[in-house]
């Protein structure tokens, strides 16, 4: 299910509104065995989404969103436990190296203390 995903730099993933309406946003991402992750901050419009909703479509894709692969379903959910959150951040920070130490920074600058950890499967 996830050989699409392979030394892939982003994920397109679309969340779904109350009213059913799909949001695409490309992410970042790191693969964990069967396990897709993404970080993102706890209150940014996909948290919530995918808090209220766990249906998701994913797809690589390249940073502006341009599709590399086919859409997929999955099911996500969003765990703001600190155990969740440090290991996503490692992953994070082994594969993104300086850049995502740059995001977190600029995050924390703009008040996006607090993050969450999305799992896909």
């Amino acid at each position: 299910m996830l050989k699409q995903f392979e030394k892939q730099q982003y994920l397109n993933i679309e969340t779904f509104r109350k009213n059913g309406q799909g949001v695409k946003t490309p992410v970042w991402f790191v693969q964990d065995g069967e396990t897709l992750h993404v970080w993102t901050q706890a209150g940014a419009g996909k948290s919530k989404r995918i808090r209220n909703n766990g249906t998701v479509r994913i797809a690589p894709c390249t940073s502006s969103g341009q599709l590399l692969g086919d859409w997929q379903d999955a099911h996500a959910k969003a765990d703001e436990s600190p155990e969740a959150i440090k290991h996503v951040e490692k992953l994070m920070q082994k594969k993104y190296g300086a850049m995502f130490y740059i995001f977190g920074f600029v995050g924390r600058m703009r008040g996006g203390a607090k993050y969450t950890a999305i799992t896909i499967q």
